[in-house]
């Protein structure tokens, strides 16, 4: 069975940092593109960064400078380093899994709150 899990979240002042990994029992993980989403009350799910497998990244422009994603292939672990946090980055965080066709493997999501 396919599973996804996060850690990592927490309450956090503006300005501050925290980390999310996210463990994946896929065995062929390194042949998946992963990602990271979020979804604050009332708001649609974004997706906030992407890794391919060969290490490539890309952002949503809200992020870019502030958050890094990475990935640690014989862990079978995606992480995101979220750095200067700022409120509107509060949300239900989300990794997923890609095998080419489509977001099909989701977590159940660790909660980052960033007060002001």
């Amino acid at each position: 069975q396919v599973q996804l899990v996060e850690s990592g979240g927490g309450s956090v002042q503006a300005g501050g940092s925290l980390r999310l990994p996210c463990v994946a029992s896929l065995y062929t993980y390194s042949r998946y593109y992963m990602g990271w989403f979020r979804q604050a009350p009332g708001k649609e799910r974004e997706r906030v960064a992407g890794i391919d497998r060969d290490g490539s990244t890309t952002y949503a422009d809200s992020v870019k400078g502030r958050f890094t994603i990475s990935r640690d292939n014989a862990k079978n672990t995606l992480y995101l380093q979220m750095n200067s946090l700022k409120p509107e980055d509060t949300a239900m965080y989300y990794c997923a899994a890609n095998p080419g066709l489509g977001w099909r493997y989701w977590g159940q999501g660790t909660q980052v709150t960033v007060s002001s």
